[in-house]
């Protein structure tokens, strides 16, 4: 069992206060916020250990370079997985472009790249660039109760894609996919499949090993550590049969003036001075849940995501975007206070002359509640198209952590009628 009130102390930002209230943070699927123990483990390195790593053969650098790596070890552990297979990148988007650079350059004209319309910018776009050679990418369809078309799935497999990249657990409607249910399936068809853990590695066990992808992503400032360390976790044969992304530094095993070879996996797709102050962040990030106990993460968000069902019927006119089943939903909350329709309706609207519900946009919701001291996100969280999808222009998301409680969620609410009333007035 968590305990979020005792857990805030551990959280030196959230002592903080805004327009005179203590700070509720509710933007957590954007990013985290860091423990002391985080924070410390990253000022110890560059205190009492920095040096660049691999390279040295004097002590600080040996120093360095037993961190960094005892925090591959650490972080494998975490989500099953072999040291070897653990590669370090910034973020999820860094590490989605180098799977669409170096899977798509074995990809061919008339190839398939099957996605699903609830992805995140991040996994679309970089596989949107592969269009240049003759790549197609197709779209399995959402529900309308926000739950991936199976049947829609199975049958575009029929179109035996090469890639299939899917979000575990959508940052807009929370919805988490049935992965362990989509691997097979795309297996059968000789499919590579990637899965965006950014929403999910940090708020539910995810194991590498039991998933059975071939590629998982996920960002270490999602799940308590620093920004500017990510991994991308792949399965060594895969690994080892794909170009690097990036040349340069401790990638090489050899080089001439017209020629270069390869280091070894995972070192060959982490070119130049690595960021080791942020994979000792995130090692740090990890022994802080691991201690917590990833099923108790997820039953706390549980919690609280019950809890904000109960609620909602007490906002008139309020909107809400996700399956109604909190057992198949992250830890975020999206909602409207009425509608507010996507730009294109809007306008096609006006110019018939028809009323336009009026809602109170996300950004106007945003900004009312930081005067309550409550921080949530705003817009189209980097998913236009699923917006589009929707009918909506934008929404306003409120998401948790194990630093939230039932009193946040309390807080939230009793924000919204006032911000119901505000802009009634």
């Amino acid at each position: 069992m968590i305990d979020g009130n005792l857990i805030k102390n551990d959280f030196p930002i959230l002592s903080r206060k805004f327009h005179g209230k203590e700070l509720v943070y509710l933007d957590s699927a954007a990013t985290s916020q860091k423990p002391r123990s985080v924070i410390d483990s990253i000022s110890d390195y560059y205190e009492n250990h920095n040096a660049n790593v691999h390279r040295g053969i004097y002590r600080l650098s040996e120093e360095g370079t037993e961190l960094y790596e005892k925090s591959r070890k650490n972080v494998a552990d975490f989500v099953s997985a072999d040291a070897r297979e653990i590669v370090y990148v910034r973020n999820t988007t860094e590490g989605l472009n180098l799977l669409a650079y170096s899977l798509g350059k074995k990809l061919s004209h008339g190839d398939t790249v099957l996605l699903t319309e609830m992805e995140h910018h991040s996994n679309m776009v970089p596989w949107q660039f592969l269009r240049d050679k003759g790549v197609r990418i197709e779209y399995v369809k959402m529900k309308e109760d926000f739950t991936l078309d199976m049947e829609d799935y199975a049958e575009k497999l029929k179109m035996r894609p090469k890639i299939v990249s899917v979000t575990q657990s959508s940052n807009v409607v929370g919805t988490i996919n049935p992965i362990k249910e989509m691997v097979p399936m795309a297996h059968e068809v000789n499919a590579a499949f990637i899965v965006d853990g950014a929403q999910s590695v940090p708020h539910m066990p995810v194991s590498f090993s039991g998933l059975d992808c071939d590629f998982l992503v996920f960002s270490g400032h999602k799940m308590l550590g620093p920004m500017g360390i990510g991994c991308v976790v792949g399965k060594l044969e895969e690994l080892r049969a794909m170009d690097p992304f990036l040349g340069g530094g401790d990638m090489i095993r050899e080089v001439s003036y017209d020629r270069a070879t390869w280091n070894d996996v995972p070192y060959k797709f982490e070119a130049g001075t690595q960021n080791v102050a942020g994979s000792i962040g995130l090692s740090a990030a990890v022994d802080y849940l691991r201690n917590l106990g990833m099923n108790n993460v997820r039953e706390h968000e549980l919690l609280l995501i019950r809890e904000t069902s109960r609620r909602m019927g007490e906002i008139e006119d309020l909107e809400f975007f996700g399956p109604a089943d909190p057992g198949i939903r992250g830890g975020v909350f999206s909602f409207n206070l009425g509608s507010v329709p996507a730009f294109k309706l809007e306008r096609d609207l006006k110019s018939g002359n028809l009323v336009v519900s009026r809602g109170v946009h996300p950004h106007d919701v945003a900004a009312s509640l930081d005067m309550h001291g409550i921080a949530v996100r705003s817009g189209h969280h980097c998913a236009m198209p699923l917006m589009g999808r929707m009918d909506v222009a934008a929404t306003t998301r409120a998401s948790y952590y194990v630093y939230n409680t039932v009193e946040d969620v309390n807080k939230l609410f009793i924000a919204l009628n006032d911000v119901k009333r505000e802009f009634a007035r």
